[in-house]
């Protein structure tokens, strides 16, 4: 039997400081419609912009996750984000009256235990699992950092965390059941070692961060006068260094506490998928950065799966969105080279153009005379070209501009195209143009037959006037 969608029974609200702006901050969870998800209000500020919670509108992560869309950011948010995975929430509305969620005790128990209190209720619509098909990896070689999904039958993570500390030592962390989350993960809280503590109160940006709301591990030898200075700054009467290598601020809730926050940290940063997913997630030294990268692309992984299952259509007699006269107009590639001739659909976030493949084609000549086959690199053009379409789409004068192709990554090739085929190129955005970069998918068909995918990166310019 299918699972339902969850959301709140009724309204949860909190108040608290930000960690890093310090401003008191109103915060209310409210319940939401089904295939909602997670979306941030900002009721401070005008219409009250809304901020969704996805990978792609993450603008900052050195301090924590900061989202950013219609104008509005939303920072710290992943203690919250991990409050409703683990607790089992679908579809959650979060006003937020200032830019910065409650840091409250630097964990997510005390969410966690208001949705227990309030109670969900199901809802009509089942929801929703993105079921991984493939191992999908991340990996930062000169920072240490690995994370790795495995395909599996439900939802697991294991966390790794190594600082090169004595104090802290190599620890682990698991969340096996979803039912665990609350009293195994919940309660664990934000750590800082000492010198990064220094760093950040010296530089006001720990504003709303006190010695309640964090676990600090001192990693160095410190004199009496030195821990006096400390405790002033913090409004503490006395601080003292315990034996376990901790300030005495407060008291391990598990001997691998670290740990489990940093797996706390990465429920939070994975929500931003935007869809509960089927996987055995392994990670090594995770942090906030790799965390949203990992996020995109599994969100890249999860786009692909649904487009991989449209095949375009290309029927002859009906007529084409822009002809081979349109297309010159767009793109400034001409014989031999020009690669599309012409385009059957297109609208903001994909094309579909035609390419006729002939004998009369000048690379047959040499690629190869006796058995002629259309060179995998001019396939990869042929999309960059229809991609060029596609972006070209987003400025009113296309013929300023150009597009350059900066990256190519996770191309494979199916089966030879020669002569006589007709190519089917499909180019989907995998996320929202910005800064005029667009990622994009590429997949070329001939027939129903996949012939050509892969990723493909472009940055929008503008030609210099030369008159």
């Amino acid at each position: 039997m299918a699972e339902k969608q969850k959301t709140l029974k009724a309204p949860i609200s909190f108040t608290g400081k930000g960690l890093h702006s310090g401003i008191e901050v109103n915060m209310t969870f409210k319940p939401a419609p089904d295939s909602h998800g997670y979306v941030f209000k900002r009721i401070d500020l005008p219409e009250q912009p809304l901020i969704n919670a996805l990978a792609e509108y993450v603008v900052e992560t050195s301090r924590g996750t900061t989202l950013e869309e219609n104008g509005a950011r939303i920072s710290t948010i992943e203690h919250v984000l991990a409050s409703f995975v683990g607790m089992r929430l679908d579809n959650v509305l979060i006003e937020v009256d200032g830019p910065e969620v409650p840091i409250l005790d630097g964990s997510s128990r005390e969410y966690a235990e208001a949705i227990e209190k309030t109670g969900t209720v199901e809802q009509a619509t089942d929801r929703k699992y993105f079921v991984l098909k493939e191992k999908v990896e991340y990996y930062d070689e000169e920072n240490g950092i690995h994370i790795i999904a495995f395909p599996d039958k439900s939802q697991s993570i294991n966390v790794l965390i190594d600082y090169n500390s004595k104090v802290l030592g190599n620890q682990y962390a698991s969340l096996e059941e979803p039912a665990s989350f609350k009293d195994e993960i919940a309660p664990c809280r934000t750590f800082v070692f000492l010198h990064e503590l220094e760093y950040l109160a010296a530089n006001n940006l720990i504003k709303g961060g006190d010695l309640d709301n964090a676990i600090v591990i001192v990693d160095k030898q410190m004199s009496q006068e030195e821990l006096d200075k400390l405790a002033e700054l913090f409004n503490k009467p006395k601080v003292s260094v315990q034996p376990e290598g901790i300030l005495n601020n407060v008291d391990l809730r598990f001997a691998n506490e670290p740990a489990r926050h940093k797996l706390l940290d990465l429920m939070g940063d994975l929500a931003l998928v935007g869809r509960w997913f089927k996987a055995k997630i392994i990670a090594t030294r995770p942090g906030h950065q790799s965390n949203n990268e990992f996020a995109r692309t599994l969100r890249q992984v999860m786009k692909k799966t649904a487009l991989q299952k449209k095949v375009p259509v290309y029927n002859p007699n009906v007529e084409p969105m822009f002809d081979i006269n349109e297309v010159k107009k767009r793109l400034p590639h001409r014989y031999p080279f020009l690669l599309v001739d012409k385009v059957i659909h297109m609208n903001e976030k994909s094309v579909v153009c035609v390419k006729n493949v002939t004998l009369n084609e000048p690379y047959f000549l040499g690629h190869f005379p006796d058995e002629p086959i259309m060179p995998g690199v001019l396939l990869i053009e042929a999309a960059a070209q229809a991609g060029g379409m596609l972006v070209l789409g987003t400025v009113k004068d296309p013929e300023n501009y150009a597009t350059y192709f900066l990256k190519i990554d996770k191309v494979k090739f199916k089966r030879k195209v020669v002569p006589g085929d007709t190519l089917i190129l499909k180019m989907d955005l995998l996320e929202p143009i910005r800064r005029g970069i667009a990622l994009m998918f590429a997949e070329i068909f001939v027939g129903n037959q996949l012939v050509m995918e892969g990723e493909l990166m472009a940055q929008i310019v503008k030609v210099k006037n030369n008159d």
